[in-house]
């Protein structure tokens, strides 16, 4: 099985502070450094060290940020398609983390606003029936459901987050064989009864530390959070999200409790550390969590 993300890359800059704002405040931070970030990347990067063959597309700006990325990129075990947007700044992200773990992120998504239908059904050449499908919520109505669409042709196993939450989503669910969704996300889309309704055959829901639940039409399994000391929560969802993934397509398997427990060790490795991609578990830490029963 290979695996296709199509989403977003972005350059992280995180600042750490006592408190998350309130409306028209002043405050004092501590600076971070610069990692790679982007709902997109996060969840191709996790999966290629995995062990899955992964192909990424992501549009960039015309500017020196896309060679950031570029390069940052190019250090992960990805083959990748980048698309360079003229007249557009490459997408950003500003995080502002509690030492308690909290965060708020603000992101820039010109660039991933930019990419084409036909450029993201593009990167879809050569995919077959049982390979994986990866997307979220930051592309183009027309880009999401182009792809959606391609991969449903092509026989793909199609998974989507949807977040950040856009109008146009309820289009999408025929589309859509798992979704992975919070507990906010959840409650916008009609709650995980409303979304098998509109067919979707698995829904993932997080709980944060209390855990998630794997629902389908015939079961509702609650699978325990790992425990951990949080430092940055930034990224914690979409390692979840690409290590269940990984988990069932190395077995051979649909979504199950055991992909879960995977994904809950994998996602405390990320909060415990600072960062977006150097805070997720490195191809050795993922081998030996995806060996655990």
């Amino acid at each position: 099985m290979r695996a296709f993300v199509i989403g977003n890359v972005a350059l992280d800059e995180a600042v750490t502070v006592e408190v998350l704002p309130a409306f028209g405040a002043s405050i004092h931070a501590q600076a971070g450094e610069i990692d790679l970030g982007g709902k997109g990347a996060n969840q191709a990067i996790v999966l290629g060290r995995a062990g899955l063959t992964c192909r990424f597309c992501a549009a960039v700006g015309d500017d020196s940020r896309a060679d950031d990325i570029r390069a940052r990129l190019a250090a992960e075990p990805l083959e990748t398609d980048l698309v360079r947007v003229p007249g557009v700044a490459s997408d950003f992200s500003i995080i502002l983390r509690t030492k308690a773990g909290d965060n708020a992120i603000i992101t820039t998504n010109a660039a991933a606003s930019g990419l084409t239908a036909g450029a993201a059904c593009a990167t879809l050449a050569g995919a077959g029936p049982g390979d994986l499908l990866v997307l979220q919520g930051n592309l183009s109505a027309e880009a999401t459901v182009a792809a959606l669409a391609e991969g449903r042709r092509l026989g793909m196993r199609t998974a989507l987050n949807p977040s950040p939450l856009r109008s146009f989503f309820d289009t999408l669910w025929p589309l859509v064989d798992v979704a992975f969704v919070n507990e906010t996300e959840a409650a916008a889309l009609g709650g995980t009864a409303g979304l098998l309704t509109q067919g979707v055959p698995q829904v993932v829901l997080t709980l944060g530390s209390e855990g998630a639940r794997l629902v389908t039409a015939g079961q509702d399994v609650l699978v325990p959070a790992a425990p951990c000391d949080p430092v940055d929560t930034t990224g914690a969802g979409d390692c979840f999200m690409a290590t269940a993934l990984a988990s069932a397509a190395l077995r051979g398997v649909a979504l199950d409790a055991r992909a879960l427990r995977h994904a809950a060790a994998a996602a405390a490795i990320t909060v415990s550390r600072p960062g977006t991609g150097t805070a997720f578990p490195t191809r050795a830490e993922l081998a030996e969590i995806l060996r655990q029963p």
